[in-house]
């Protein structure tokens, strides 16, 4: 096993000095949320305040890379970062090549972690080829991993964002929650190289239950006839993400202004989806100016989700993060093709994880790994003759499977953004 370098590596090309993003590393004087004080936020163009901010640091400490020589290294290579850190005086910087991983793991006093889910802050240059997991291994050598299986489309930094993986796999042996002693790290490398800084470990309560999103982008008129009859029939609400432009210029196969709002007074939820052109490559005078517009829009036309954001192309970067801030509370979006969940209580406001709303089994397991583990799957759809989405006899039969499982309930962005605040 190699040793964890303790200095500081020279980084260049790196700009960053004590890089936080802007943001206060001390939590004092934050207000935290609780359940009496979580009601959706009025709908104003501007937001009240930066939720990523304000959340950044969800829960409760648990481990941290302050102290290297807890920590050890078993795959690819390490190092102790002093001038890109999230929070405290240093992080590890993690480093791997030619698709081979990038490992550490922790050891301490076996841990009860029953009720808790486990973030991480992550920072990356290379987020179009990595997944990242957090794995728990207890006493007797049996493990559980949680992964973010994919950060952005883009090749664009995103900067320190939070992630608090959803359950992907487990040992044959399933793990004892109740008796975990060793946390490892894994980098997960599809490219040429990748590199990842992590920080700042906590963990948070999980809920009661398991919890249901079924999203819709670009309003196409399957949402309304036939998915719409459906929510309604399974008493089960959805989402849908509209585009401003092609509302307004009432473009073929896409819902009505009116539309949306019948089905926003039949329950479902509708937010925002931009301008459709990827954010990372639009001038920031550009974007902020397309983003004013639509929210806007959304307030005019009293989008009640007016609050939350669906990235185009779930492309997205640092930039990006820090404008629509001003204007979106949460939603955001990265996704993938298979099961990839979220904490409820620790995720980033910003950078959520979906999964492709194209296979009925997958979409089944997803509802079913949030109703085992009490976290949340979002699930993704588009119109029912495009590949990426399932078609609209086996939606039905996911709306179904839906409101007969036990264990877990559909919500809207209203009700996740009401549990990441009162879990703060």
């Amino acid at each position: 096993m190699d040793q964890i370098s303790s200095g500081s590596s020279d980084d260049e090309g790196n700009e960053s000095s004590n890089e936080t993003d802007g943001e206060d590393t001390e939590t004092e004087g934050t207000e935290s949320a609780d359940s009496d004080d979580v009601d959706s936020p009025e709908l104003t163009v501007e937001t009240e305040y930066n939720s990523r901010e304000e959340y950044r640091q969800p829960g409760e400490a648990f481990v941290d890379f302050e102290n290297l020589e807890e920590w050890e290294l078993l795959e690819g290579s390490g190092d102790a970062e002093t001038d890109v850190v999230f929070d405290g005086d240093q992080s590890l910087r993690l480093t791997a090549e030619d698709e081979d991983n990038a490992v550490v793991a922790t050891e301490f006093e076996a841990t009860d972690l029953s009720d808790r889910d486990v973030s991480m802050a992550v920072r990356t240059t290379t987020p179009a080829n990595i997944a990242l997991e957090i794995q728990l291994r207890d006493i007797y050598g049996g493990y559980a991993s949680y992964m973010l299986q994919s950060v952005s489309y883009g090749s664009d930094e995103p900067g320190w964002f939070r992630t608090c993986p959803g359950f992907a796999d487990e040992s044959t042996t399933p793990v004892e929650q109740d008796a975990i002693d060793e946390l490892r790290v894994v980098v997960h490398n599809t490219g040429d190289e990748a590199e990842v800084w992590v920080d700042d470990i906590r963990t948070h309560e999980k809920p009661d239950q398991g919890y249901v999103i079924l999203c819709w982008d670009d309003g196409f008129e399957d949402f309304y006839e036939p998915a719409g009859p459906i929510h309604d029939e399974y008493d089960v609400i959805a989402v849908q993400a509209a585009v401003r432009q092609w509302t307004r210029d009432q473009r073929d196969g896409i819902m009505t202004t009116d539309q949306l709002l019948e089905r926003q007074e039949a329950g479902d939820q509708i937010v925002a989806h931009g301008t459709h052109t990827e954010f990372a490559d639009m001038e920031p005078d550009e974007l902020r100016d397309s983003i004013e517009t639509d929210k806007n829009w959304a307030v005019q036309n009293e989008f009640q989700g007016g609050h939350y954001l669906v990235f185009p192309h779930n492309n997205f970067n640092r930039e990006v993060l820090e404008l629509v801030s001003d204007y979106y509370y949460a939603g955001g979006f990265n996704q993938a093709g298979n099961v990839n969940l979220t904490g409820v209580t620790g995720y980033d406001p910003l950078v959520l994880p979906r999964t492709i709303g194209h296979d009925l089994e997958i979409a089944a397991q997803c509802v079913d790994t949030a109703a085992a583990h009490r976290q949340c799957t979002i699930l993704n759809f588009h119109a029912f003759d495009l590949d990426n989405t399932m078609d609209a006899d086996d939606y039905e039969d996911l709306v179904q499977y839906i409101a007969e499982t036990d264990g877990v309930e559909a919500i809207d962005f209203d009700d996740l953004w009401a549990m990441r605040r009162a879990g703060h």
